[in-house]
């Protein structure tokens, strides 16, 4: 499936995305489900020198687990955990576009001006109305992910059968629905994520998956955050420090789906799966 163009204005600096790239997570947080990920304001800018030199073009940074039953945090500590971190992951990777992983204004807020240059909102704008409106006021890219309406981390999982047998329809309205809103809102840059593992079962999250590409019609670029989760490796039965060489056949599957970020804990074979995605398709165009 070819890839659309696209740029991003995160916060005064042009990204135009040419191929898919990837975004590298950190947590600063010691309760994410991928240990390894975990990082703390001495660790940090050799993490995030690591995912740069290794390819990632955006590092995205959270202060609060959102894995199935987790707690939310208030916004005060989370800006305690997360800004040093955006600060000292911006010093020691300034051509990187830093990522915020946030719920909240105020720590939206606080991180563009400690340097991000992206908010990444689990919740669609549903857990603070102030989010939207300083998103568009800070006039940054937004990342928009479906979770079940009425749901959070602590409970989305008793979610999954409000679908029916439309997951897609369902997840697809959803995001179609909020794109409109939030750009007569006035935030003009925005990319979508279906929410792998945000209220879906296994079945589901491989629905969601195979379909793909039909999200490419809402209008925006599409975020595949797969990385290391249940669905890969709780069905193989494995745990997520040995689920690399599956999430990587995964991650080719949803760029040949049409996924323009891969959101992924391994850049360096996040990476090379994209550039084996590129031969694959350079091939597809010289057979045409």
């Amino acid at each position: 499936m070819s890839f659309q163009p696209f740029s991003l204005n995160c916060n005064g600096r042009l990204l135009t995305v040419e191929r898919p790239l990837v975004m590298g997570i950190l947590n600063a947080t010691s309760d994410s489900f991928h240990e390894q990920s975990r990082t703390d304001v001495q660790r940090v800018g050799g993490d995030a020198g690591a995912m740069w030199e290794a390819g990632a073009k955006i590092i995205d940074i959270g202060g609060m687990s959102s894995r199935p039953g987790a707690e939310l945090i208030g916004a005060a500590e989370e800006m305690d955990r997360v800004i040093p971190v955006i600060e000292a992951a911006r010093e020691a990777a300034p051509d990187a576009v830093i990522s915020c992983d946030t719920v909240y204004a105020a720590t939206a807020r606080a991180a563009v001006a400690a340097g991000a240059g992206i908010i990444n909102d689990i919740s669609a704008g549903r857990f603070d109305p102030e989010l939207l409106p300083a998103v568009a006021d800070l006039r940054v890219p937004y990342v928009l992910t479906h979770m079940p309406v009425g749901a959070t981390p602590a409970t989305m999982q008793d979610k999954t059968k409000d679908y029916g047998d439309r997951v897609v329809t369902h997840v697809w309205d959803f995001l179609a629905e909020r794109v409109i809103a939030i750009r007569r809102g006035g935030v003009h840059d925005i990319l979508i994520d279906p929410g792998f593992g945000f209220g879906k079962s296994l079945k589901q999250n491989y629905e969601l998956l195979r379909n793909l590409h039909a999200f490419r019609h809402v209008g925006a670029p599409v975020v595949a955050g797969i990385s290391r989760k249940g669905m890969i490796y709780k069905p193989l039965k494995i745990t997520p420090q040995d689920s690399l060489p599956a999430t990587t056949a995964l991650h080719l599957y949803a760029l040949q789906q049409g996924a323009s970020v891969l959101r992924a804990h391994d850049v360096r074979e996040a990476v090379e799966a994209v550039k084996l995605w590129r031969l694959l398709d350079e091939a597809r165009l010289v057979g045409e």
